[in-house]
């Protein structure tokens, strides 16, 4: 006899312990393997990577910004707006990092929403 099983097991779909990349509120439907892992280890080293080089990429476009005399190339309009740029994703990065690690938080205590 095979040992095939039905995707959601025996009982039907439950609840998962991982999150997942968008967060599970209603019972797994797809495809996906029922083993599959959440992205949220990967997100929070990339944000962590970032967010650094993104704070380092505001404040050196800043400080050439304001160094920046009226006939340079590049001008100050655009340095600024590099600069803002990369503080806008600075901030992305901080704001994914929360959310990751409260989701983290979360899946380690064991308390997934419904």
């Amino acid at each position: 006899m095979s040992d095939r099983r039905h995707p959601h097991g025996a009982t039907g779909p439950g609840p998962r312990a991982r999150s997942g990349a968008v967060g599970r509120r209603r019972p797994r439907t797809g495809t996906e393997p029922v083993t599959a892992q959440s992205a949220l280890g990967l997100r929070r080293l990339l944000s962590a990577v970032f967010l650094p080089l993104f704070l380092a990429g505001a404040a050196y476009f800043g400080v050439w910004a304001a160094d920046a005399g009226p006939g340079d190339s590049p001008g100050r309009g655009g340095l600024v707006v590099l600069a803002v740029v990369c503080l806008a994703f600075a901030l992305l990065a901080v704001s994914d990092l929360l959310v990751v690690t409260r989701r983290l938080r979360r899946e380690r205590a064991g308390t997934v929403p419904h």
